[in-house]
């Protein structure tokens, strides 16, 4: 399924929905993924290509795929099998992702769906103990329990076969020789590894490669040598996908996840072998001169993205600028009313009815919008009722979703453009390991409850369906041509890091990588997160005039962008992560 550059359709029905009340949360309950300091960076140009990882090694072996004549999807590849090597406890083959595309010849935008399954042989229990209460977090995501049918590589795999250029082997070329030969352990990758001691301990394969012969845990400098992911990796070079969903890989994670002993799963191989990349039509939403477009249904990204920019369409925050407290308001606001439409209507719509055009219909904003009319902090948020032709009513759900995941932008000489963000979920997932990687822990961002006093939530667990995501690859269109692409991990942060990365770029004028160093300032339940050690700092007590609850902590988004200007090109890391941009 495709959009085509001219055309923009949102389409409009009818709702009989009753408003839901969003005060019950206010924050996540769970520790956000360790800060591990900045890295300053500066804009990066380019003429030919460009890509923007999270990783040195990762974007090299994407570079290298384009200087070879190789397009984004190449590129795409490459980058991520390396990232599963170097940043393993973000994303990688035992995760799942979601690709957002322009296919400059077509001059169409689609998007590929690699989003995690559930087992088939999932309960409504599954997450809840013998009373019917939900477990704690980590007693669910440790273990075979929270393991969902990986997408990654059929991903890789099906958009390789539909748009790649280069040999399917010749992708796995960087990953293979530094998994064999060793690559520097990163600063980032050693901090997670000792903050995360007493959970990777648990699993004898994690233990084995994330710690020294000694019990410590591995160093930021050292040389780290992967072998079991480089004979992982040979073999999907040699017999494609199938290698991984039909042979021995798959038995081998069907095995690790069943036999857990303290926390087993029920995963099965009939899993693997019905798994299938879905590709879908983008979620797109106007935005002054631009169109706002990414991945729907699984994912909110879009869908809140979308709803947050349409609500600020409405009100002059270009001319009020970054230095007034108004417009962290109306950011703010806009953010919780969308994360309670999130919160009640936005689940895998091949399961559940969803008013996915109703949540974007311009007179539904614009009602939207009218509640922001003040100066205050609004004292409560609800659901609202989009135009939907359905009747269906869903409990809220509080699902927790953890931001460890990563982002990178690819633009090929063609204009091609990749947007991709991928993912493990919890920093290194379920902490099992086979065949040297990761497997996730994705079924945790379902719902742990199915029902709330009878009404059910429409991001339950429920056999073969996609868990809800907020994952936002991001391409920006401006008339018929893409403008930029972007992302962020963040785990249900990612919607505010990518807003206010938009807003500071298109209506304050900032260039891409001032953008993304601007500091954070996320709201998505009622407290306004502060980005702890910033001068957003300052932000703390005019918030909490106008009567918002503050919180100040680390925000540690990942943004990897990348501008198409004229005949070049503009890109731009996060300083919070390890990325770097690479362009000819």
């Amino acid at each position: 399924m495709q959009w085509k550059a001219s055309t923009l359709a949102l389409l409009v029905s009818t709702s009989l929905i009753t408003p839901i009340s969003f005060a019950a949360q206010t924050t996540d309950n769970v520790a956000p993924e360790a800060a591990t300091g900045l890295t300053k960076q500066n804009l990066v140009e380019g003429k030919e290509w460009m890509i923007a990882s999270a990783n040195p090694y990762a974007s090299e072996a994407g570079a290298e795929m384009l200087r070879k004549g190789g397009n984004a999807i190449d590129a795409m590849v490459a980058t991520q099998l390396v990232l599963g090597l170097v940043e393993p406890q973000s994303s990688g083959i035992g995760g799942g992702a979601f690709l957002v595309y322009w296919n400059a010849k077509q001059q169409e935008l689609t998007t590929f769906d690699g989003r995690e399954t559930a087992p088939l042989e999932v309960t409504p229990q599954l997450f809840q103990d013998d009373k019917g209460q939900p477990l704690k977090f980590y007693d669910a995501v440790v273990g075979g329990r929270s393991v969902g049918t990986p997408g990654t590589v059929k991903l890789m795999w099906d958009t390789h076969q539909k748009l790649g250029k280069l040999d399917w082997k010749t992708l796995f070329e960087p990953a293979i020789e530094l998994a064999t030969n060793g690559f520097t352990v990163s600063p980032r990758l050693a901090k997670l590894v000792d903050n995360d001691q007493e959970f990777l301990q648990r699993s004898s394969a994690a233990k084995a490669y994330f710690f020294n012969h000694d019990g410590s845990p591995i160093k930021a400098g050292q040389q780290l040598k992967n072998p079991d992911y480089a004979k992982t990796l040979q073999v999907i070079s040699e017999q494609g996908a199938v290698a991984f969903y039909q042979g021995k890989i798959a038995q081998d994670i069907v095995n690790t996840v069943r036999n857990e002993t303290s926390n087993p799963g029920v995963l099965n191989l009939i899993d693997f072998t019905a798994y299938q990349v879905k590709e879908r039509e983008p979620v797109c939403a106007p935005y002054r001169q631009y169109a706002i477009c990414g991945m729907g249904p699984p994912s909110s990204g879009a869908l809140a993205l979308g709803q947050i920019m349409g609500v600020l369409s409405h009100y002059p925050i270009s001319d009020m600028g970054k230095d007034n407290v108004q417009s962290w308001r109306l950011l703010g606001d806009a953010s919780r009313l969308a994360f309670a439409d999130r919160g009640k209507y936005m689940a895998d719509s091949d399961y559940v009815p969803m008013p996915t055009q109703g949540l974007l219909d311009k007179k539904y904003l614009e009602k939207r919008a009218e509640l922001l009319k003040g100066k205050d902090a609004l004292t409560e948020t609800s659901a609202g009722s989009p135009p939907w032709s359905h009747t269906n009513n869903y409990a809220l759900d509080e699902a927790i979703e953890l931001p460890s995941t990563s982002h990178f932008s690819i633009v090929d000489k063609d204009r091609n453009v990749v947007s991709i963000t991928t993912t493990i979920e919890n920093g290194f997932g379920s902490r099992l390991m086979v065949g040297g990687f990761l497997l996730n822990n994705e079924l945790t961002d379902f719902s742990f409850r199915s029902h709330v006093d009878g009404v059910p939530i429409a991001n339950r667990i429920e056999p073969g369906k996609r868990p809800r995501s907020s994952m936002a690859p991001t391409i920006v269109m401006e008339g018929n041509k893409p403008y930029m692409a972007i992302g962020s991990p963040g785990g249900s942060q990612i919607i505010g890091y990518v807003a206010k990365t938009l807003v500071a770029h298109l209506d304050w004028s900032l260039n891409l990588q001032q953008a993304i160093d601007l500091p954070n300032m996320n709201n998505r339940f009622g407290a306004f997160e502060i980005e702890k050690d910033t001068t957003a700092e300052a932000w703390v007590p005019k918030l909490e005039k106008l009567g918002f609850k503050v919180q100040v902590k680390e925000l540690n988004s990942g943004v990897q962008a990348i501008k198409l200007q004229g005949n070049s090109l503009v890109g731009a890391a996060d300083p919070r992560r390890e990325g770097k941009v690479i362009a000819q």
